[in-house]
């Protein structure tokens, strides 16, 4: 059962991970390199593990069921509190809705192959209305579901990488230039954003942090990984000046669905295509199943609100209701939504838990320090932060 739990608790943090925004990432980062994409790739992965590890931290002092409201009330008082409410909001919401438009290209795309013909429009509504009953049912649905998707998901991965292979050419691979990977920065950002679900896994272990360091470290390396070898497939496999190249779909209202048709048709080999196609629904689900969680706890800790009967769906409706509208008004919101997002991200999941961290460590004097370095290592993570939030907008 605990090595069960354990394992499933690491499948939510790279299915957090593993979604939407890795669909994204060879498009994102086309234009920088593959060179530039994995330094970019490994940065991200360093400040965002070190910001899941702070709020970690600040949580182990707290009650369980806490959530980022209760820690910005508890460390920065009723400014920061409200600051970090709106902020949230507006990360998940942005999240939650690039996922949703995603997952519906995805969905509308299947029922075309299927010859079942509906209204675009409805598509994200039966997307949402679909899954988010699962999310209602609490943690332990999602973590049991997730463990089935994820194993699909890797799988279909695996395979992906294996057939993709053949069909690389070293020539695809072009220099590639840091400046015109630096606007999309905030795409890469929040494909390491996991650490919104770091809360929710806390109540789930009743704080214990030895395991969660554990889980946090694996759970965060795997999509590192992941990244690296999907973003050298795909470069690899899609030429940069064919009809298909990635930069062009930068552009698209449907980057997911025209990805998969540029890998079946560079390659010729439907085989590639389909399985695109289930990869593509299974990275959506999973990452719509996580951030849900995140954003559901959230609306109910910041909101007092049960999780069960008329509160419970409530707190539902207050979760799902605005992103859904959101796609309904922009249909091809994805990649900008992702991209707003990793703003956020930064802000939301490394600014933030630098502060608290910086007052926990003043106030607990003896609690445990998960990120070594005591005031520097605090110091050199805020400029992290700082230039991922910058740079996006000013380039070099």
């Amino acid at each position: 059962m605990v090595i069960g739990k354990f394992f499933g608790s690491i499948l939510l943090i790279i299915g957090t991970s593993i979604g939407g925004g890795m669909l994204a990432l060879p498009v994102a980062t086309s234009a920088g390199g593959f060179f530039w994409a994995s330094i970019g790739f490994i940065s991200c992965w360093l400040i965002m593990t070190a910001g899941a590890f702070l709020i970690l931290e600040c949580l182990q002092p707290l009650p369980l069921g806490s959530n980022m409201v209760s820690m910005a009330r508890h460390y920065l008082g009723k400014p920061g509190e409200l600051i970090i409410w709106f902020l949230y909001l507006a990360f998940l919401y942005s999240l939650l809705g690039a996922y949703i438009s995603g997952g519906s290209d995805v969905l509308y795309n299947f029922l075309n192959q299927l010859h079942i013909h509906i209204p675009q429009l409805l598509t994200p509504i039966l997307y949402t209305s679909s899954f988010s009953l699962i999310i209602y049912n609490g943690i332990r649905w999602v973590d049991y579901i997730n463990r089935g998707l994820m194993f699909g998901k890797l799988g279909a991965y695996a395979l992906l990488v294996v057939v993709i292979l053949p069909f690389i050419h070293t020539k695809n691979f072009i220099p590639g230039e840091l400046k015109r990977l630096l606007p999309q920065f905030s795409i890469l950002i929040t494909s390491f954003g996991f650490a919104s679900i770091v809360p929710s896994l806390r109540d789930y272990w009743q704080n214990d942090i030895k395991t969660l360091r554990r889980i946090i470290l694996i759970g965060s390396i795997v999509p590192l990984f992941c990244y690296l070898l999907w973003d050298f497939v795909i470069m690899g496999a899609i030429s940069p000046q064919g009809p298909h190249r990635l930069t062009l779909l930068l552009q698209s209202d449907h980057t997911i669905s025209g990805l998969g048709q540029g890998l079946g048709e560079t390659t010729h080999n439907k085989m590639i295509s389909k399985l695109f196609d289930f990869f593509s629904g299974i990275c959506m689900l999973t990452a719509f199943l996580s951030v849900s969680l995140g954003l559901f706890d959230f609306i109910a800790d910041g909101f007092r609100l049960k999780k069960q009967s008329f509160q419970g769906h409530l707190a539902l409706g207050l979760t799902f209701f605005p992103p859904l509208l959101m796609v309904l008004m922009y249909p091809g919101m994805y990649l900008s939504a992702l991209n707003y997002a990793g703003t956020l991200c930064v802000i939301l999941l490394l600014v933030f838990p630098l502060l608290m961290t910086w007052n926990a460590r003043k106030t607990y004097r003896q609690q445990q320090q998960l990120l070594p370095g005591n005031k520097l290592s605090l110091i050199l993570l805020l400029f992290a932060a700082i230039f991922s939030i910058i740079i996006p907008h000013i380039g070099i």
